[in-house]
């Protein structure tokens, strides 16, 4: 075991050198940071691993993980790992249809759960999971008085490798030694925008190059703290907190809970931070609508110094030299607001912000450079990570040059084909699909873009969802949609076309918690988002935000007609996948009379619509939406 080839031996290797002398993990638990050494780490996955063995896991068995960023997700993958078994990630706020399909799909022989939400979804599928052993949970709250044989707590688990380490010892280091490099070590399921998600293979091999590519884009130490927050059942967290974070032996932080990640951030100060693009966009019209209520000095120095920023991260797009006056005039700027704005954000410490799992918007990303955030663009995918990458410098019409160890090609259609270290082994139990997605020696991202003459990648959109309207004008709808997101009021947007359509249209679900504000403080009463939805005053302000887009826009491009919706945009009722991305196909389909009436002149839609409750109940909602004209 002199080489750490696999993830196990990655532990091993960490334990040895560091034991109880250097912290591996912290979780916030009821207002304080438990701080867990490599020691703990270490004896948590063995006890663990060992009472999976005891209850009949081995190698090749599948184990299931859902739950919150937590410790124990990650101990229960290494543990999985450590015999030579495969773990899988499932998305927290995935509903029973989707638990169901995985489940069955990769033949979870166990599943690991947080907690009593995550235990009755899998407890309601049970009949139908005849190779399910045991559910096993780490959180107890609400689960003391089940009385099913199903299930069994993490603790207990511990308990029976403690147990059966005593009649085999030294089992668990043997175990680590059998497992090989190209063994399967996770699967992670795509986010099934095209249709149902498919399970990318992964090896420790893959992982570790996967890995390595990452940290050679982007270096981090041991002495970094390292944010986990976006869900192991998603690639980059698997490549970056799960395997870079034991590569380098940096720290990695859990927040107590999502919705106090944004506090948990200030508190950690991380030093590395990866997000998606809504997170992101998210953040940044945080801090617009927080200025809509600040008071009038704060509102004064903000758009003061905000067009100083621009000014000065626009002469390093160009490759100038920035002047010495706006350097001073940045610097002033940035002890007034920047500073104190990014320290607000828990930003202050960061070396390198990343967004992936999607493109996003230019005035966002310009948004953070301006304030002095490190923001850089990330192309990957479940198959392969990183693809692409910024590693010196940044700009905002590309995804970056060529990632280590990854090689590209633009094929038919203007087609990214990518290939090179780290590239998954194929789609479990689907050879056809494997087989078609690698034609040629090559993996067929089904992206389209193109090489400037720098050698960056731009990316323009997914090749089926570039739109033609009936002009032979195509737009990319994504750069409109991020476009559009970057306002407060707007949460989220689906901007479509046809060949038979003569203009671009939009669907916008307004931020309900912002435009609440906004009507509260010009007296606009009203009772729930579907009524302020429809409110006048409401659609013209959203009418502005769009006219205000429509300036950045070639004529062509420009939307022209929107509704604003009942409700969000909810991925359990499959309008998004659960990495947050449009279904597209589904949408059109499911809002097709809402879509006829945008491209008529209707200025009204009655709608009867489905939707889900939390607790799964289904009903109908009616009301009549206004259709807009820009």
């Amino acid at each position: 075991m002199t080489v750490a080839d696999t993830i196990p031996k990655l532990l091993i290797e960490n334990y040895k050198k560091h034991g109880d002398n250097k912290i591996a993990m912290r979780k916030k638990e009821f207002g304080i940071w438990n701080e867990y050494s490599w020691k703990h780490c270490y004896e948590h996955v063995k006890y663990f691993c060992l009472g999976l063995v005891s209850l009949g896991f081995s190698k090749g068995d599948k184990v299931a993980i859902v739950g919150d960023n937590d410790p124990q997700w990650f101990w229960g993958e290494w543990a999985a790992q450590a015999v030579g078994g495969v773990a899988v990630g499932l998305f927290v706020d995935s509903i029973l249809s989707e638990v169901e399909h995985i489940l069955k799909h990769c033949e979870a022989k166990f599943v690991i759960a947080k907690d009593q939400e995550q235990v009755d979804k899998i407890l309601k599928l049970k009949n139908g999971l005849p190779q399910l052993v045991k559910v096993i949970y780490w959180e107890s709250k609400g689960l003391w008085k089940y009385e099913e044989s199903l299930i069994l707590s993490w603790d207990k688990v511990e308990k029976l490798g403690r147990k059966y380490e005593e009649t085999h010892p030294g089992v668990f280091e043997e175990m680590i030694h059998t497992v090989q490099p190209d063994d399967i070590a996770f699967i992670t399921y795509t986010s099934g925008t095209t249709g149902l998600p498919k399970g990318a293979v992964h090896s420790h091999k893959t992982a570790i190059l996967c890995s390595q590519n990452q940290l050679k884009l982007y270096p981090w130490y041991s002495n970094d703290d390292y944010l986990s927050y976006l869900s192991p059942a998603w690639i980059g967290e698997q490549c970056l907190g799960m395997v870079a974070g034991l590569k380098v032996a940096a720290v990695v932080n859990f927040p107590e809970e999502p919705e106090t990640v944004t506090e948990n951030i200030k508190e950690i100060g991380p030093r590395f931070l990866l997000f998606n693009p809504r997170m992101w966009e998210s953040m940044a019209s945080t801090v617009r609508a927080k200025m809509l209520d600040a008071g009038l000095i704060q509102r004064f120095f903000y758009h003061l110094c905000l067009p100083i920023g621009y000014k000065a991260i626009n002469f390093q797009i160009e490759g100038t030299k920035t002047p010495i006056l706006w350097r001073l005039l940045y610097k002033i700027a940035d002890f007034v607001v920047f500073r104190c704005l990014r320290d607000r954000l828990g930003l202050s410490k960061l070396r390198f912000g990343i967004t992936g799992g999607g493109p996003l918007s230019p005035d966002c990303f310009r948004f953070f450079r301006a304030i002095g955030v490190p923001l850089v663009q990330e192309f990957g995918l479940s198959e392969l990570l990183p693809v692409t990458g910024h590693p010196e410098g940044f700009d905002l019409d590309s995804i970056g040059h060529v990632a280590p160890g990854a090689e590209i090609k633009i094929g038919d259609n203007n087609e990214i084909l990518i290939r090179g270290e780290g590239l998954f082994l194929g789609y479990y139990k689907n050879p056809e699909e494997t087989e078609r997605a690698c034609a040629g020696g090559w993996f067929h991202t089904g992206d389209a873009g193109n090489f400037d003459g720098q050698g960056r990648l731009i990316y323009w959109d997914r090749v089926k969802d570039l739109v033609e309207l009936s002009s032979g004008v195509k737009f990319p709808p994504q750069y409109i949609e991020g476009k559009l997101k970057f306002s407060p009021y707007i949460k989220d947007c689906m901007a479509m076309g046809g060949k038979e359509r003569p203009c671009v249209a939009a669907i916008i679900a307004i931020d309900f918690e912002v435009c609440g504000r906004w009507a509260e403080s010009h007296n606009l009463p009203y009772t729930t988002i579907i009524d302020l939805s429809q409110k006048d005053q409401i659609c013209e302000l959203i009418k502005k935000e769009i006219k205000a887009v429509n300036r950045t826009l070639p004529e062509a491009q420009q939307v022209k007609r929107f509704v604003n919706l009942y409700k969000e945009f909810d991925p359990d009722e499959a309008e998004l996948t659960r990495t947050r991305k449009l279904r597209r196909s589904f949408m059109e389909e499911r809002y097709k009379g809402l879509v006829e009436a945008l491209y008529s002149d209707q200025g009204e839609y009655a709608i009867e619509a489905p939707f889900v409750y939390r607790d799964g109940r289904t009903g109908v909602i009616k009301t009549v939406m206004k259709v807009n004209s820009v």
